[in-house]
């Protein structure tokens, strides 16, 4: 009877557990929730239970990892919710894994049925880089010995990451660049591939793009330098004119000791003239620069944009003198992508005699000795070779002490279809005399309408301007000089840096 009692006994005790089991332990919410948080820096973890917990057993059960480690930080307790704060903010690009073991109980040592686990991420895309395309090619022979290396990602990668990750054997120094927001990784080399060179490029799987993800496998590439063995040619040197034609340079052959009967010289220069220079291959500007040397004219700077072309354009950087020989000399030793060199040397013997580069030039003057005679005015005339020609100005006609209207008329060698810059004229245009022989008033210049219809015999052809004004004579002698000063010039831009003068004697 007694045994009968106590197994009635224990039977109520265990209906009475299963009583109390009719709602379990467990996690009824959670923050932040599964997938992508964006602001990291504001997060924090949060788990509401079914039933009042146990607080040091959630706590000792409790774990946060990311992909640094286990994360660390202090739990605060409001009822049945209690909230994981980290001691440093959650990072970007991160996966986090949380996790509260079966192991965590109730107040009444109730414990949960299975383990909690979740997972977020501060990681922007899930999806791994990987790479689209390269440049050179597998095996892929390169002539161009400064050719860079392109690598093109499916995701943005970052510099430091190619820095750290990506390598070539033989070791090659350099640097990249990104383009295409990030997804095109350009890599200049900072001196020549090494010519007849089996190199490779690696990076491994540590290579991660700007969202944290690795790249998740190896690469290698394999190219090799300089199969290129043909020699860089010059085929053409032309003279670029003004409006863009091409005059084909003669080369001479006679070389600097050459007599003088023998050089093939190309005449015509004009002023706004420029060389073009055409290999048969793209060459190093650098190469051609420092294999070009010009001669008895200025120096010369090259238009065309750095690099390596096939084309070279060069121009003066101030005129060249007119009527001056000139030589271009193009030695040995222009450079190729390959490294090849050229062999040849070229020289070319150049006149700047181009008949719209003419500077001008007064052939001499002409003036009236009876400014008062309607019939013809007396006129003489004087060329710049003369010397101390006499010049009869009387009292008769240019009384002595008076103001007497008349005129000069300049007479000068222009280029073809240039006119005289009569402002040059104006500002330069002296008469000087000695012992105060006599004084010019100008008052007014013409280029046409002339006091005197017709021209000085001879000098029809030439362009004519008149300065009247007022000629004060006096009973002193000595030499009178007609001048213009360095700088005159026409309407097509030529000036001339010579001083002309016609002295004359009274």
């Amino acid at each position: 009877m007694k045994k009968l009692f106590w197994f009635f006994l224990i039977v109520s005790a265990f209906l009475s557990c299963d009583i109390l089991r009719s709602s379990p332990f467990e996690v009824t919410s959670w923050s932040p929730g599964e997938g992508y948080h964006s602001n990291p820096e504001n997060l924090t973890v949060s788990l509401s239970f079914s039933l009042e917990p146990d607080r040091d057993s959630v706590e000792r059960r409790f774990s946060l990892s990311g992909d640094n480690g286990r994360v660390k930080g202090n739990f605060l307790w409001e009822g049945r919710k209690v909230t994981f704060v980290p001691l440093t903010p959650f990072e970007k690009n991160n996966d986090y894994n949380l996790s509260l073991s079966s192991e965590a109980h109730d107040t009444g040592g109730l414990s949960m049925d299975a383990a909690f686990e979740r997972g977020f991420t501060t990681r922007p895309g899930t999806q791994r880089p990987f790479l689209l395309s390269f440049f050179p090619s597998m095996y892929e022979e390169i002539d161009d010995l400064r050719t860079e290396v392109r690598l093109v990602f499916s995701l943005p990668v970052s510099l430091s990451e190619l820095y750290d990750n990506v390598s070539f054997n033989p070791s090659m120094t350099g640097s990249w660049q990104l383009e295409e927001d990030g997804k095109l990784a350009v890599f200049t080399p900072s001196v020549p591939w090494t010519k007849n060179k089996r190199y490779e490029i690696r990076y491994s799987t540590s290579l991660t793009d700007n969202n944290g993800m690795n790249i998740g496998n190896d690469f290698k590439s394999v190219f090799i330098t300089g199969t290129d063995k043909e020699i860089p040619v010059l085929l053409q040197a032309n003279r670029i004119t003004k409006d863009d034609s091409f005059i084909p340079l003669e080369p001479d052959t006679t070389g600097f000791t050459g007599a003088a009967e023998q050089f093939t010289e190309n005449p015509g220069w004009e002023k706004e003239d420029r060389f073009l220079l055409v290999f048969s291959k793209p060459v190093d500007a650098v190469s051609v620069k420092n294999c070009l040397n010009v001669e008895n004219a200025p120096s010369l700077s090259m238009e065309t944009i750095p690099g390596y072309n096939t084309e070279f354009v060069f121009y003066f950087e101030t005129t060249p003198v007119y009527e001056s020989s000139f030589n271009l000399k193009i030695k040995s030793g222009i450079k190729d992508g390959a490294g090849n060199e050229s062999k040849d040397e070229y020289l070319y013997r150049i006149l700047a005699n181009g008949e719209f580069s003419k500077p001008p030039i007064l052939l001499g003057i002409r003036m009236p000795m009876s400014p008062q005679d309607n019939t013809g005015g007396n006129l003489v005339c004087f060329e710049t070779g003369d010397i101390f020609k006499y010049i009869p100005i009387t009292d008769e006609n240019y009384p002595s002490g008076s103001s007497v209207k008349t005129w000069i008329e300049l007479y000068f060698i222009t280029a073809q279809g240039a006119l005289i810059d009569i402002f040059s004229v104006m500002e330069l245009f002296r008469i000087e005399t000695s012992n105060n022989i006599l004084t010019f008033s100008p008052r007014q210049i013409k280029t046409e309408n002339f006091t005197i219809n017709e021209p000085q015999a001879g000098w029809e052809n030439f362009e004519r301007i008149e300065i009247t004004g007022n000629l004060t004579n006096s009973i002193n002698f000595g030499v009178v000089s007609f001048q213009i000063n360095s700088g005159l010039k026409d309407s097509l831009g030529n000036k001339n840096e010579k001083l002309f003068r016609i002295s004359v004697v009274k």
